[in-house]
């Protein structure tokens, strides 16, 4: 029994290592992010800062906050220090000036540094004064007034920019944009072919949409070179127009396997033996707003069905009078009769 135990330890040691080894990493997450590390990279904060609107835009949401108060409290304290000297320089707070009735100050009303700030915070934030005002006769505090007012609009306009457009960025459009969990491969017209489905779940739509997709994966040249993510394009219809899309309801994105496909000579059972991926990106300019959007979603070997097609998804409501997409149903698939030998050995046959 102790063999017998030893024996199925290890078997099952040797399947869990075989699993791991045929596991694959991920290029392009499922979410779209792309999950690739860059490190060593020199002068990456100069180089961040020389497009600092951009970098500011990337930034979290916890950090925008952080940026939006600090902005607008750096400011107040910095000149209500300025403030402070002038008020020191006309000699405002020397104890004979505040004891004296008749004495008129450059900033009526301000006797210590936290009225300082307050008349900072006044100055930069409303049209107007109460006990605290400048005095007239005191030009260089005018002059301070203009300046502040004028950073003071700089500051509003940049941080309200900054989250306006962080707010209504285009890659959060890419959020109600739905793509298949499978793809799937089957024959349609005769041809075999690879598709994936793609939904859009708002009523605007999305403009000028168009479709690339792409193999990656590793390839040793005749040299010996070993290039680990080589890119192969696949057509999805780029001579005829297919890969443009009028995305008003759920749409099967196609690659025909042909000579020029990756997949030419790749059959069901050579497929789970690939190691490769997928890569699907839909690009069009969002209705509302204008501005250019990409969603992205990658296949591996493991998330292809052999022979399998895409359930229906629209029907005709008689009782509505309009068409109706069934969401539940967007992600299932059945079986077909398909072969199981690659597109390029069916050609083969087909021909004799």
């Amino acid at each position: 029994q102790n063999e017998t135990r030893l024996k199925l330890l290890k078997c099952l040691r040797f399947k869990r290592i075989n699993l791991e080894e045929n596991s694959q990493k991920r290029i392009l997450l499922k979410n779209g992010d792309v999950n690739i590390g860059r490190h060593h990279r020199k002068k990456r904060n100069s180089r961040y800062l020389h497009d600092l609107f951009t970098t500011l835009i990337d930034l979290s949401w916890h950090w925008m906050s952080c940026i939006f108060v600090m902005s607008f409290v750096s400011s107040w304290l910095i000149f209500a220090c300025i403030w402070y000297i002038v008020m020191a320089a006309y000699g405002d707070l020397k104890s004979s000036s505040l004891t004296n009735a008749n004495y008129t100050a450059c900033i009526v009303g301000v006797h210590s540094y936290v009225g300082v700030l307050l008349f900072s915070i006044e100055t930069q934030q409303t049209i107007g004064y109460g006990t605290r005002s400048i005095n007239e006769n005191c030009y260089f505090g005018v002059i301070l007034v203009m300046v502040q007012s004028t950073v003071g609009v700089m500051i509003q306009s940049f941080v309200v920019g900054l989250v306006l457009s962080k707010i209504s960025r285009p890659r959060l459009r890419a959020e109600t944009l739905l793509w298949s969990r499978k793809a799937v491969v089957c024959l349609r017209d005769g041809l075999m072919t690879f598709q994936c489905r793609v939904g859009d779940m708002r009523k605007s739509h999305i403009v000028e949409a168009h479709v690339r997709m792409y193999m990656i994966k590793k390839r040793t040249t005749k040299e010996g070179e070993i290039i680990p993510l080589d890119t192969y394009d696949m057509n999805v219809g780029y001579n005829s127009g297919a890969d443009r899309l009028f995305l008003i309801r759920p749409l099967i994105i196609q690659h025909i396997i042909n000579e020029q496909s990756p997949l030419w000579d790749v059959g069901r059972d050579d497929l789970m033996k690939e190691r490769f991926e997928i890569v699907v990106l839909l690009e069009g300019v969002v209705e509302a707003t204008g501005m250019t959007t990409q969603t992205r979603v990658s296949y591996l070997p493991s998330e292809i069905l052999w022979g399998y097609r895409f359930e229906r998804l629209v029907s005709f409501r008689k009782d509505q009078g309009q068409y109706r997409v069934d969401y539940a149903k967007f992600h299932q698939t059945y079986p077909i009769q398909t072969p199981i030998c690659s597109a390029k050995e069916l050609s083969e046959e087909t021909m004799v």
